[in-house]
């Protein structure tokens, strides 16, 4: 294990920003970067404006040890996030050899128009992220990660490419709620467990279920296992210490 790196992730696309959809990354990498002991500290959403895709990137990734980005690396006119990267690190955006032969195949002869050969033009230099899912790669520069912005694509990219980040302490995580309590009632309890646990992400989360039942969860997140097992025991005497009967877990429907 190595110290932990840190991560940012870029959203890229107008279609986030309007409303017309929701984004469904996040939570994925997020977690999945925790699981690899390299932290997610930052997200923006930003749109398809060239000039503001090159001036991100060249500052988060200046930033963190990793930044990953999603969105914008299709087929059309709006599909600009390749050749902005380009511009961010200097280099030329120019047709990919390997994966010129690789969409071809895939299309076939007719088929591979130049709207899809957009899909196999990368900076120089870049190294190809395989695409199971659709074959179309993402790619990796400097300590850039470029991915999909569908879902389930996206997710196949990343997985391929999880073997080659370099990986640091795991995220753990605890977790307690109770039904009845309230938020304002375990503030300063968590404040204390927090000032103990300095290094500890400790937070408290209000929820209401269907049936009208309120309460909160508590959850302590780090990379030092042992101070989180601490923690977590300190929640439950908290919560025990104001008459409510604390429960493992997230608080689910």
């Amino acid at each position: 294990m190595n110290e932990n790196k840190t991560a940012g992730l870029l959203i890229i696309g107008n279609e986030i920003l309007s409303g017309r959809t929701q984004d469904a990354n996040i939570r994925f990498l997020a977690t999945r970067l925790g699981e690899l002991g390299i932290p997610l500290r930052e997200v923006r959403i930003i749109p398809d404006i060239a000039r503001t895709i090159v001036e991100t990137v060249a500052e988060m990734r200046a930033r963190y040890d990793h930044l990953f980005t999603t969105g914008g690396i299709g087929p059309t006119h709006d599909d600009i996030t390749s050749a902005c990267i380009a511009e961010a690190f200097g280099v030329p955006w120019e047709k990919h050899g390997p994966s010129m032969a690789l969409l071809g195949a895939h299309y076939g002869e007719g088929n591979f128009n130049e709207a899809r050969q957009r899909m196999a033009t990368l900076p120089r230099g870049a190294v190809p992220i395989p695409n199971p899912v659709s074959v179309a790669p993402g790619f990796t520069i400097g300590n850039v990660h470029v991915m999909a912005g569908i879902p389930r694509v996206m997710q196949a990219m990343f997985e391929e490419l999880a073997p080659s980040l370099e990986r640091g302490l795991p995220v753990t995580q605890a977790a307690v709620h109770a039904v009845g309590i309230a938020e304002g009632d375990l503030a300063a309890g968590l404040g204390a467990i927090q000032d103990a646990h300095p290094a500890l992400d400790l937070g408290s989360y209000p929820f209401e279920r269907p049936d009208g039942r309120r309460g909160a969860a508590l959850v302590a997140k780090g990379t030092d296992a042992a101070a989180v097992s601490q923690a977590h025991e300190a929640m439950l005497s908290l919560i025990r210490s104001l008459g409510f009967e604390p429960v493992e877990g997230e608080a689910l429907p």
